[in-house]
């Protein structure tokens, strides 16, 4: 094979890899249902992730720009998920941070996920389950360095 095909081939597996874990992605969403939007549910789980966060530093870690992140913590500050508070080193600024209802949501949600992915598992054969636990550590692996 030469360079260019090998380039081809690679290029035609990343398509079909992203095609897949888009698709399990959007199905584990649904099957885990919630009132969240997957930005809110995100950025909570950021924030889970993170500790106190200011909005700034979520917008800065979701990608998005300020005040859409402004409306987002607006709207899991209503729903009881995330607190708000003043920054004790800045007054200018606030801290964010998942209260006990947050937790308990994201808790529930992943669990909802992961018992479909578990069923989904339990119906493979024995060496296909072996096959994508070898993918998932190298897909770890490979993703070390990436802090989301």
């Amino acid at each position: 094979m030469n360079s260019q095909t090998d380039r081809q081939t690679e290029e035609a597996l990343a398509d079909r890899m992203r095609r897949v874990i888009a698709r399990t992605s959007r199905r584990m969403r649904r099957e885990a249902g919630g009132r969240l939007t997957p930005t809110q549910l995100a950025a909570l789980a950021s924030v889970d992730r993170r500790g106190a966060v200011t909005p700034g530093e979520l917008a800065e870690i979701e990608g998005v720009r300020r005040p859409s992140m402004t409306r987002v913590v607006g709207n899991l500050v209503d729903e009881g998920m995330v607190d708000k508070r003043p920054d004790p080193t800045d007054g200018r600024c606030s801290l964010l941070s998942v209260t006990p209802a947050g937790a308990a949501y994201l808790d529930q949600h992943r669990s909802r996920k992961s018992a479909w992915l578990a069923r989904v598992l339990e119906e493979l054969g024995e060496e296909d389950a072996r096959t994508l636990e070898r993918a998932a550590a190298i897909l770890e692996n490979a993703l070390k360095e990436d802090p989301a």
